[in-house]
């Protein structure tokens, strides 16, 4: 059986008590369960303040056989902020990179490159460009933001049923407006609905963004922006959905094998539930004082709202030696 475990984000004291509230003990040099194991669901990485020691617990559980993963958008976010737009010659500008070294965008990324000394985390990339993308374990699925049989397909024909994120991946999904981008952005940042004209939200970095997220796993009949945001959100108008949009709109279907994510901050306000009988999503704000959230699948088709496991973000920096020691 497996627990899910979303965004950790740095939070490394939150996910050592998780793993240990759900009984997982360190043997061997990594965290292991007598009879379960874990899928981390990726944003490993940015924000919070052990990014080394929470890497560090989710490897030695993934190489020694503990724990399967996936990539966040953060993942993929530090592999295309690493890989240059042209394989022929070195950057020389903060555009030359499939990810832009604008000040927005180091901002985000500003804690992990603190943190982590640039040769080490070289080491860190090399080894984000082996994790897949989503994992189909046949009676459970696990992506980090929206499961997409089409946008999958799109990939694996382009880059065939298994590949590494290399630099010549990263290039191609990051060529604005190609169906390998265009399947990347769906699967690793969650498809999206365009916002009315003149209508601008912010995201969680307070930069302004006209468009989205959408609750892909529903039908878009009938239903407004409001109804459609993942999550509910304030400044979301409340009218009608475009008919261009709702007649092209393609949900996961109910009868689908259940699918676990992150990515979607979650209020922490709210009790831990199942977006819908066959989607859960994992991801409960710890980077922004909320919860690390895990899903203990038991092998049901209904997903349950007793399965969650949580715990509070901590309020403070403290010493991790202990704790991650082999």
């Amino acid at each position: 059986m497996y627990d899910v475990i979303g965004d950790v984000h740095g939070h490394a004291e939150e996910l050592v008590e998780l793993l240990e509230r759900m009984g997982y003990r360190r043997h061997g040099g990594a965290f292991r369960h007598a009879d379960r194991s874990v899928v981390f669901l990726g944003d490993w990485i940015d924000r919070g303040p052990h990014i080394r020691q929470a890497l560090q617990v989710v490897r030695e559980m993934v190489e020694g056989g503990a724990a399967q993963a996936v990539l966040g958008n953060h993942e993929t976010n530090a592999l295309a902020y690493a890989t240059p737009r042209l394989a022929e010659r070195m950057p020389v500008t903060p555009q030359d990179w499939c990810r832009s070294h604008s000040e927005r965008n180091r901002t985000i990324h500003v804690e992990t490159l603190q943190q982590i000394e640039p040769a080490e985390w070289a080491t860190w990339i090399d080894w984000f460009r082996g994790i897949p993308w989503w994992i189909d374990l046949g009676a459970l699925r696990c992506v980090h933001a929206c499961w997409d049989d089409a946008a999958m397909q799109s990939l694996v024909r382009a880059f065939g049923p298994r590949w590494n994120a290399t630099p010549e991946v990263i290039r191609a999904v990051h060529d604005r407006g190609s169906a390998e981008a265009e399947a990347f952005e769906a699967i690793l940042k969650g498809r999206e609905v365009e916002l009315p004209s003149g209508v601008t939200l912010a995201d969680p970095e307070g930069h302004a963004r006209k468009a989205i997220r959408a609750r892909w796993y529903e039908p878009a009949d009938g239903r407004t922006y409001a109804q459609f945001s993942l999550p509910a959100r304030e400044g979301v108008p409340d009218e009608p959905l475009p008919g261009d949009f709702v007649a092209s709109w393609r949900h996961y279907a109910p009868d689908a094998p259940p699918v676990i994510v992150g990515h979607y901050w979650l209020p922490a306000t709210e009790h831990p539930a199942p977006l819908a009988p066959n989607v859960a999503c994992v991801d409960y704000s710890v980077a922004k004082g909320g919860r690390l959230a895990a899903y203990r699948w038991e092998g049901e088709r209904e997903l349950r709202a007793d399965r969650f496991v949580t715990v509070p973000a901590r309020g403070g920096a403290q010493r991790m030696a202990d704790s991650i020691r082999a």
